[in-house]
Parts: C-alpha cells; structure tokens; sequence
C-alpha cells in the first residue's frame, strides 16, 4: 500500500472528522434499527460456500447511506467498506466500514450488532465509532483525545490472569480456524473462561471499556476492528502487529487485552498469532 504524502490533519480537520463520524455512525445505527424491526422481510445472501456468512440488503442500503454522507463532508477522502470494497486507497484519509457488524446476528434477532466506522490518516487509525443502536450505546475515540462509551471514559480492565474475567473469542470458516480448540483448551486449562457474541467490533469494545479482558479472533478483517482498535489504545490496552502483511486489505488474527494477560493469551495462542 502506498499513501500520498501529506502534511497532518489539522485540529479542525479532526474536529470535523471526528464529529462526523459520531454523527453519521449513529444515524446509521437508527436506519439498521429500522431495518432491523423488519428483519423476517429482507432478503439474505450468503457469500462463497461460507454458509455462516451472511449479507443483507440492509449491510448494502446502510454502507451506501454511510459513504455518501461522508463524501459529501470529505470528497477528497478514500473508502474500505465490507460490502462496497475499496475506493481510492492512496487518499491521506481513508474511511473503513462495517454497515452490520455481527449480520448473522442481525438477521436472526439477536442483539449483538453495530455499526463500525473507522478513520486511517497516512496509514495510520486516528478515530473511530461504534453505535449499538440496541443498547443505546455509542462507542467513539479518537488517538491523543481518549476513548468514551457516550461521555463515559474508557479504560481496560486491570485483571492480571485470564481467571479475572471473560475473553472474548471467534474463529470463522476461514484460514485458522485450525488454531481454535486448542486456544480454548489452553484458556480452559489455566482457568479463563470465553464468550462469542458474534461482533468482532463489540467486543473489541468491551475490551476497551474493561468489561472483556481481552478478545482473540483467528482471522479479522479491517473493518471489523479498525474502529475498536482506536478505542483500544486510547484506554490502555494492548493489539498484536494486526496490520503486518497488508492487514488492511486481507485481515489478519487479531489479539486485544489488556495489558495483565496480553502476553499469557499470547502465549496459549502461540506462534499462529504473527507469523506470516
């Protein structure tokens, strides 16, 4: 990947930026909403031969409505979104978009999705949100500024053995998948216990805001966790070199903890973590 060089934002194009992004995220939540009262009449795709996952016409409509009132704010910045692909990826600002995190979820009446829109500037995450119309929650940070679930600071948990609390864990039919039972047989062994709620973005979330002691997923993409990793740093924890590779573009394991059992998970997971 290649990025055009340019100067830093300046502060008001942060502020900008990071208003928007709030904005948009959470009207983007409401139309999910909207969708979502209605779920028994969508229509429903699966993708390639994975049967689990899923998209909706709603993942569509909903990234189509978050590009365009971000283009119309910054026509000059560049888009990632999971439904729509990759526009103009040498811009100084890129937009990266889950419209559904968590659709298998969504489309069958469970509560555990959200909207997730991250900023990378020069290749680097600067903000992001998450709005989780279900809970009335909005998760947003921005580097340097801290990280809030609403006005509420976030900070990551203080537990220093993974028996202090819950990990949250996925693994997909993807490449890795090979690496999962073992994982949970190590955590189950030295007496960790793990939840999956289906939305890498979420529980990255719950992470930053110390309600998870960490999350591992064995392949992640970008838009999944771009936001959350944001949140993430700007409370305290602790991500793997998820970027290494082209992460960006073709995802990558992604580890987040705080940092008391960063390097114990890291350890159950073993050298699958980051290697090439």
């Amino acid at each position: 990947m290649v990025y055009t060089e340019a100067l830093p934002l300046t502060p008001a194009e942060i502020d900008a930026r990071y208003a928007a992004v709030k904005s948009v995220a959470q009207e983007a939540a409401r139309l999910g909403m909207d969708y979502y009262l209605r779920r028994q009449s969508l229509a429903v795709m699966h993708k390639g031969d994975d049967m689990q996952d899923v998209v909706s016409i709603a993942d569509k409509e909903i990234e189509t409505f978050i590009r365009a009132e971000l283009t119309k704010r910054f026509p000059e910045d560049g888009f990632l979104g999971e439904e729509g692909g990759a526009d103009d990826l040498d811009a100084r600002c890129i937009w990266v978009i889950d419209p559904i995190d968590g659709t298998s979820c969504f489309v069958n009446g469970l509560h555990n999705w959200c909207v997730s829109i991250g900023l990378l500037v020069a290749g680097e995450p600067l903000l992001g949100a998450i709005a989780d119309p279900n809970h009335d929650e909005l998760f947003h940070g921005c580097r340097g500024r801290g990280a809030f679930v609403n006005d509420t600071p976030l900070k990551v948990s203080s537990a220093q053995d993974v028996r202090e609390g819950v990990l949250g864990v996925g693994t997909t039919h993807r490449r890795g998948k090979e690496n999962f039972i073992p994982f949970l047989q190590g955590l189950l062994n030295e007496g960790g216990m793990f939840l999956r709620n289906g939305s890498g973005a979420l529980m990255t979330a719950y992470v930053a805001a110390g309600r998870l002691i960490g999350y591992y997923e064995t392949d992640l993409k970008s838009w999944d966790c771009l936001a959350g990793l944001v949140l993430l740093k700007e409370a305290g924890g602790r991500v793997n070199d998820f970027f290494r590779n082209d992460g960006l573009l073709h995802g990558n394991p992604c580890l987040v903890a705080c940092p008391g059992v960063y390097d114990q998970v890291a350890r159950l997971i073993g050298p699958s973590l980051d290697q090439d």
